[in-house]
């Protein structure tokens, strides 16, 4: 297994076929036909590379060992992630089924609802393995543990039965421990004094499980090339409560002309919450002014970052006291994004969007729609109005699809108010199409994916709006002025839902608009049948 986390082994990951045409579904026990091509064709290989001559010496030498903590955070989110089913692997005898076994991290399957494609293994639990597996939200409810929420701690069983709350620093003292000492190590070689200090500090919060010194440091570093985004971060991989942190690592070299380029809009932020298509009560909270916008190249991801779809663009800290006092820092990942755009986007248009619509897909308004989807994180509401706590807090495991819907629509919304500001030059039809385009993109991620489950509920309730209309043959239309409008009332619903902390309210909405139609369903099939990848595989490595 500890090939898994080699950088070598990352290498090998491309495509998945298998020796058996049959396997058994565990949950009905039925036959199931699985069309292993079918598999292959989701993913396709990009070699994810940046120009390093321009770094220093030092910065040289501090690469191999950020790519030697990243391979640790790697190994630790196995543990979270696929649990005891890690020995499955030496069960497989098909080479290629070991490859999309370490594409999932585990034997199910990202793209499709978490389904397992492995004989002998049931779907997967909710909750990862974060938790006790036979643990109930009723047992977890009336666990009375003040830790047992934090996004830092496990939740085992002692040896009565009896739920227990681990933190992170404890459970995985050894691995977190060696990362601390090599991020120690990379601090005296940094020449920029921001970036030390983060890695600094960055080494003590993984021995110590507190990360807001480290995540306000991370804010207030500016000049450093290259990025390092490192330790248990996002909540996706918690289903069962969206609590639990999951561990990852992103290392990626700063552009600095594209950089430069997105620095105004940051200044921006204050008044564009002003502006939001919502009442006053829901938009009083500012976003902090020290937000930031980045390019960059990304050469590295491991973990949960690198587990089923890859993420092209990044929106930290996660904390809501940083987010208010510092703004957040959004990453953009552009050789990331062209990959994408190349291979999934474009083709997906040619198949399903109106051949007079097809000129307005553009390279240039999908990363500004990714850059202001990140953007718009940082906007809206972060405390219910009721003052019992987070939204966060309030929609549970329902957040995610909410809060990645939020930023898709905002994201829209905002380049809108930038071109009637004059502080962006850009044909807003091109940011439509390309954005109604980018929904189908997104919709294949699955039901196991917040992108992929906020998406859907957009496609529904964009055709009920008649922003997206769909003609016989399958071929959409987009309308410009009800794309706007949709925009407007979408953002609108979903930041009251989340400013209310609506927990019933959220769960209504997702089960009107979280819905496959028969006709999406063909239109899908369509996209499989030309063989348009639904994601990427990356070559990487030191």
């Amino acid at each position: 297994m500890k090939k898994y986390f080699s950088l070598l082994g990352l290498l090998l990951v491309l495509v998945f076929t298998a020796c058996n045409p049959k396997e058994k579904n565990n949950q009905n026990d039925d036959q199931m036909e699985i069309d292993y091509q079918a598999e292959v064709n989701k993913y396709f290989e990009f070699e994810l590379k940046a120009d390093l001559s321009n770094l220093t010496e030092n910065q040289q030498k501090m690469l191999p060992l950020l790519f030697q903590v990243a391979d640790i955070m790697d190994e630790i989110q196995w543990e979270v992630a696929c649990g005891p089913y890690r020995t499955y692997y030496d069960s497989l005898t098909d080479e290629n089924a070991k490859k999309l076994f370490m594409i999932n991290y585990g034997p199910w399957d990202r793209l499709n609802g978490n389904k397992s494609f492995v004989p002998g293994v049931g779907d997967k639990p909710l909750g990862a393995f974060f938790y006790p597996t036979d643990m109930t939200k009723d047992e977890f409810n009336l666990f009375d543990d003040e830790t047992k929420a934090s996004l830092y701690t496990v939740i085992e069983r002692d040896k009565n039965g009896k739920l227990v709350s681990i933190p992170y620093h404890v459970k995985f003292k050894e691995k977190l421990s060696k990362a601390a000492e090599l991020l120690r190590q990379a601090s005296e070689l940094a020449e920029d004094e921001g970036f030390k200090k983060y890695l600094s500090l960055r080494a003590d919060a993984l021995e110590t499980s507190e990360y807001q010194e480290s995540d306000m440091a991370w804010m207030d570093m500016t000049d450093n090339v290259i990025e390092f985004v490192v330790g248990p971060i996002e909540n996706y991989e918690d289903a069962l409560f969206g609590y639990k942190a999951s561990f990852e690592a992103f290392i990626l070299i700063k552009d600095l002309e594209w950089s430069e380029r997105l620095e105004k809009y940051a200044a921006l932020l204050p008044q564009l919450q002003k502006n939001l298509p919502v009442p006053a009560e829901y938009k009083q909270e500012m976003p902090g002014e020290d937000s930031q916008l980045n390019a960059y190249d990304a050469i590295y991801y491991a973990g949960d970052c690198n587990a089923g779809s890859k993420t092209i663009a990044i929106n930290l800290p996660n904390d809501e006291e940083v987010q208010l006092a510092k703004g957040s820092r959004r990453l953009q990942l552009k050789n990331s994004m062209q990959a994408k755009f190349d291979n999934i986007v474009v083709p997906i248009s040619k198949v399903l969007i109106n051949p007079d619509q097809q000129k307005y897909v553009t390279f240039d308004a999908f990363f500004a729609n990714t850059m202001f989807h990140e953007v718009a994180h940082g906007l809206g509401i972060k405390n219910t109005l009721d003052g019992k706590g987070t939204c966060h807090e309030a929609l549970t495991d329902r957040y995610n699809t909410f809060e990645e819907g939020k930023a898709d629509i905002l994201g829209l919304w905002l380049i809108d108010q930038l071109i009637q500001m004059k502080e962006f030059d850009a044909d807003y039809a091109e940011n439509q199409i390309t954005f109604c385009t980018g929904i189908f993109r997104s919709i294949r991620f699955g039901a196991s994916s917040s992108h992929g489950k906020a998406n859907l509920m957009r496609y529904n309730f964009f055709m009920e709006m008649g922003a997206m209309t769909r003609d016989e043959n399958g071929i959409y239309t987009i309308d410009q002025e009800k794309t706007k409008m949709a925009s407007d009332s979408l953002a609108r619903l979903i930041i009251t839902i989340q400013g209310d902390g609506d927990y019933e309210l959220a769960g209504q909405i997702m089960d009107k608009y979280m819905i496959e139609t028969e006709d999406l369903k063909a239109d899908l099939q369509k996209l499989e049948t030309a063989n348009i990848p639904v994601d990427v595989v990356w070559k990487q490595g030191l």
